[in-house]
């Protein structure tokens, strides 16, 4: 074996060993954090320093690329990195030994600031949690460097027991990594998922929601008028959501108010509920996208909780803060407008709040975009002024007033499909919470023809529309437009999702064969 090959395979087995070292000390992390209860999960706390530091313009770019899979994607980026890194230093150690301990110790302390951001996380586990990761880390590396030399089989014509060695080592290591991994992970989600079964059963609601004859229309393609739990859209900076328990959890409500109180999730269940249809959107929401949806929720009047505390007079925000310190404001005047009904949700579509979607309580504020409204997981509401505070979002380049705008989706025919000529359904959904929409126009070619609506549920939700199409053969744009309950009509002029929600009409080609 000449000693440029032994060369390579060294660099190679001792890249590949770094890397392994880091699989493992991630898979012990994850196991740990599923096991103990305030233990971290390493990769989501680098994660969400990641987001709470990016810059103006990167959230538009990551959702643009990935949708909702961006907290997976970002995870997927993080574990990569880290394993490179870590097979970079394996390489480095080599010929300065130290240096994997130094680079592995450095991560360790890395984990343990970004661990320490989180309010959930124990400040002790928190430490420890990185601290074992990095021992085992090193451990694994040392491990595998004493099967790592390829000058240990000197002789060719011998079999390579060192080479063997190597493999079986990693291997197994690796599978043990990644099942450590899945295992935490698991264990994870099954603490989220059982949290929400400690909820108390609700008063019976005071107003009932029921859909009116004509609602929903039979269009097979078209978007549910109601969304399924599972099938709705998630848009938020928790890589891992919080588990709440309920047992513990209290909402506190202060700044300027006459008395600072406090509930705890009986008190709240035990208040006055009701029943309500509401459409919610993402600001990232592109023209024709999905991130937007209706649910029936259920809960408490969120006037009512802010009565209990007493606004003061020059209370001009109102500032949602999550229990990970997620934060939105809006205006109070939004929310003290009698013509709309805010809420802290309870249940969503007649269960307890899904993990995901922000249990045990959340903000449901129709009219305004989830960034400067929906705060999920809820915590704290607080009363200021508008100059005090800026919501998470505002300081990275969104606007600070975020009504939703008028729009409307093609949902059937898919763009760029084919269909066969003669009669043809378009059909999709057009909203805007919380005006209503009063008309929908399809466009053939520019030629704008008036869609049949569903009946409106309320002007806090969307409508289903279709419009029957006898279409010729050929290629041809088929466009949508939606006028609100206000008269205002959609306009063509284009904008991007940043400061404030895209514009624009949706529209598709489609050949008629």
């Amino acid at each position: 074996m000449t000693s440029r090959a032994v060369d390579r395979t060294a660099i190679a087995r001792a890249g590949l060993a770094g890397a392994i070292a880091a699989g493992a000390a991630i898979g012990v992390s994850e196991l740990i954090a599923g096991i103990l209860v305030g233990a971290p999960s390493l990769i989501d706390a680098v994660g969400q320093a990641v987001i709470n530091l990016q810059p103006a313009g990167a959230k538009d770019f990551v959702v643009a690329l990935f949708g909702t899979n961006d907290k997976l994607a970002l995870e997927v980026f993080i574990s990569l990195v880290a394993l490179a890194i870590a097979g970079a230093l394996g390489i480095a150690a080599l010929s300065r030994p130290m240096i994997f301990g130094i680079g592995f110790a450095i991560a360790g302390v890395v984990g343990a600031v970004a661990a320490l951001a989180d309010p959930q996380a124990s400040p002790v586990l928190a430490v420890l949690t990185p601290a074992v990761a990095v021992m085992v880390g090193i451990q694994i590396y040392s491990w595998l460097g004493g099967s790592a030399d390829p000058a240990k089989t000197a002789d060719p014509s011998m079999p390579d027991w060192s080479r063997r060695g190597f493999v079986l080592k990693a291997g197994g290591l690796a599978v043990g990594a990644i099942a450590a991994g899945a295992a935490g992970r698991a264990l994870l989600d099954r603490q989220r998922r059982g949290s929400t079964q400690a909820a108390t059963t609700l008063q019976p609601p005071g107003a009932v929601a029921s859909l009116p004859p004509g609602a929903e229309l039979p269009v097979k393609g078209i978007t549910p008028l109601v969304v399924p739990n599972d099938d709705f859209y998630r848009i938020d900076t928790a890589l891992l959501p919080p588990s709440v328990d309920v047992g513990s959890w209290k909402l506190r409500v202060s700044g300027m108010v006459d008395r600072q109180i406090e509930l705890t999730y009986d008190e709240l269940a035990h208040l006055p509920t009701f029943e309500q249809y509401v459409t919610i959107a993402c600001v990232s929401n592109k023209v024709g996208d999905k991130l937007v949806g209706n649910a029936k929720w259920t809960g408490v009047g969120l006037r009512d909780v802010l009565d209990m505390a007493g606004v003061k007079a020059g209370a001009t925000q109102l500032v949602g803060r999550s229990v990970d310190g997620w934060t939105a404001g809006m205006p109070t005047e939004w929310v003290m407008d009698p013509a709309r009904r805010p809420m802290i949700a309870l249940q969503m579509n007649d269960q307890p709040l899904p993990v995901v979607h922000g249990f045990p309580a959340r903000l449901i504020v129709p009219g305004l975009f989830g960034y400067v409204s929906a705060t999920k997981w809820l915590a704290e509401l607080e009363l200021t002024t508008w100059e005090a505070f800026d919501g998470f979002w505002i300081p990275r380049g969104w606007s600070k007033k975020g009504p939703i705008l008028t729009q409307s989706r093609i949902d059937v025919p898919h763009s760029n499909g084919q269909v066969s000529a003669g009669h043809v359904t378009i059909a999709g959904v057009a909203w805007a919470p919380d005006r209503g929409i009063s008309r929908v126009e399809v466009g053939i070619d520019d030629s704008f023809r008036e869609a049949m609506l569903s009946t409106p549920i309320s002007k806090a939700t969307w409508v289903q529309w279709t419009f029957d199409w006898d279409a010729a053969p050929g290629r041809h744009t088929i466009a949508v437009r939606a006028t609100d309950g206000t008269g205002e009509t959609q306009t063509s002029q284009v904008t991007p999702e940043a400061p404030d929600g895209a514009r624009g009409w949706h529209t598709i080609q489609v050949s008629v064969t």
